[in-house]
């Protein structure tokens, strides 16, 4: 019965994708996915939604690319020119880019679009704060000028993760960049048909004719993003059940997260690809938790929570196979990683549920509501979200669980209020592991202090330290300051880490050249 239900919305669901998309059925040059949170926000300078940096990397495109090993290229740019003292770096554009309108990409688009991101995302504030200027010299070149050390300008702008430095026009990134751009206009592998967005339904992407691709090897977020497809749809599929129907019937050609519980089913299809995933690849469940508000304001509560929760206990919920997850991580850069370190971790070793009692008393709790935001569509939170709240109301936190879609949480989760005017305590998320890569950018400590970051810790021990891993240039000092920056991670706890494990695509067998990374991208994919 389930089964038939689930056809039948499936069959329901393709009408209405073929309806707004004319041919949609027809084509076999087209790619149709299901991502594993709704597609409601388009600009990547103003949400950390998984769905709108996968939007991104579809329109959009940027001056420096990460490759599938952490390094970093050229992308839009040609080059770059480095002065003897390290302070002045010229950048040069790239020939033949234009924007989705036509227009010739400038060095001017690409200064405003570096200035805009900088006012929102922390690595972007280290770099401009140390900036003297920042400058179009003519139509694709452009000069940053430094007035103080800062080593990692290049990895900032090749950030691949949340809040990402995409390039557009000057006239939008001009604009307030606390509010999403009115228009989509990039620079990408593909157009956008905004006008034919259907929240909730379908969003629709056309190959861009005017994007010239780099001439080498496509790797990661770098290299040549050679379209091999007419048409990608993001299609809204928040039933997992219909989901898995989609897929194994053909509907859908890509889950970008599979349903854990389907996983087996899906492994002994022939039909089906699931691609593995280590380190990087993989990605952290994360608990944020709310410092400015009761009862997390307080450090020792917050204490109290992090020796409560069991990553294995955690992890299990997801009901992935025993070889997808590990059953424990402490460290920020992700395990079996180039940046794994166990410095600060020694909290870990008697944590559990009469511990996490112990400092809860110590703390002096009075038993104040912690409101967790628990998104029940995501695949990847459900299920820990209950986790969650019932290792903490076992601790005798006194939990008032919030259940709702994503869309609804991500919304409130800027909420700064206290619980009884909206507000909220602890919510569930996820981090993909290659953010994790670089303290600079890693969202576990580079949000520290920032205005914009839901959770809102601010620990002037990390300041610091952030600031001197800025500016060191010996290897061996980087890793020293990663280590200190980590123990001071688990000291503060800014957040409390859920466990590390693998969130595995689903692709139709009969698609090839699907670029491994921790995200899907959707160039060099063809059908055969």
């Amino acid at each position: 019965m389930r089964i038939r239900r689930a056809l039948r919305s499936l069959v329901l669901a393709a009408v209405t994708i073929a309806a707004i998309v004319p041919g949609a059925q027809a084509e076999d040059r087209v790619l149709r996915v299901s991502l594993n949170t709704e597609l409601q926000v388009l600009d990547p300078i103003v949400t950390t939604i998984n769905a709108t940096r996968v939007f991104a990397y579809l329109v959009f495109d940027m001056l420096v690319a990460i490759d599938n090993e952490g390094n970093y290229h050229p992308q839009m740019l040609d080059g770059w020119q480095i002065s003897d003292d390290r302070l002045t770096y010229t950048f040069r554009l790239r020939d033949g880019l234009l924007w989705s309108d036509g227009s010739p990409v400038t060095a001017e688009d690409c200064v405003e679009s570096i200035k805009r991101w900088a006012k929102r995302e922390s690595f972007g504030r280290e770099m401009m704060d140390a900036a003297q200027d920042l400058r179009a010299v003519d139509d694709k070149t452009f000069v940053l000028q430094l007035k103080e050390p800062f080593a990692y300008v290049i990895e900032a702008l090749g950030k691949p993760g949340n809040t990402i430095p995409v390039m557009m026009p000057a006239r939008l990134a001009k604009l307030d960049p606390s509010k999403a751009v009115p228009e989509v206009v990039g620079s990408g592998p593909f157009i956008f048909r905004q006008k034919d967005w259907r929240p909730g339904v379908v969003a629709v992407f056309d190959r861009n004719p005017n994007y010239k691709p780099r001439p080498e090897p496509a790797d990661g977020l770098a290299g040549g993003k050679v379209v091999k497809i007419d048409r990608v749809e993001l299609v809204s599929m928040t039933d997992q059940s219909i989901r898995v129907a989609a897929l194994q019937s053909g509907e859908l050609d890509m889950l970008e997260v599979v349903p854990f519980d389907y996983i087996p089913a899906l492994r002994a299809d022939p039909n089906v690809t699931i691609a593995p995933q280590r380190g990087v690849q993989q990605m952290m469940e994360v608990l944020v938790v709310n410092h400015i508000q009761p009862p997390f304001n307080n450090p020792k509560i917050r204490q109290a929570l992090q020796a409560a929760i069991r990553q294995e206990e955690v992890l299990a919920s997801l009901g992935l196979p025993s070889d997808m997850y590990l059953k424990q991580c402490e460290s920020i850069y992700m395990c079996d990683a180039p940046g794994t370190t166990a410095a600060g971790t020694e909290v870990y070793k008697s944590i559990g549920t009469e511990r996490a009692r112990a400092l809860l008393k110590e703390a002096g709790y009075n038993n104040e509501p912690v409101a967790l935001l628990h998104a029940s569509t995501s695949a990847l939170l459900n299920n820990p979200g209950l986790v969650y709240a019932d290792l903490m109301r076992k601790t005798g936190f006194n939990v008032d669980l919030r259940t709702s879609d994503f869309a609804t949480v991500a919304q409130r989760r800027t909420n700064r209020g206290p619980v009884g005017e909206g507000g909220w305590s602890a919510m569930a998320i996820v981090w993909n592991g290659i953010d994790l890569v670089n303290p600079l950018s890693d969202p576990a400590i580079t949000n520290n202090c920032a205005e914009y970051y839901p959770g809102w810790y601010c620990d002037p021990m990390q300041t610091d330290l952030l600031r001197r891993y800025s500016i060191a240039t010996a290897e061996d000092e980087r890793k020293t300051l990663a280590a200190q920056l980590q123990v001071a991670f688990h000291k503060n706890v800014n957040l409390v880490l859920g466990g590390q494990f693998s969130a595995p695509a689903a692709i139709r067998s009969n698609l090839h050249g699907l670029i491994p990374f921790a995200f899907p991208v959707f160039w060099n994919i063809e059908r055969q």
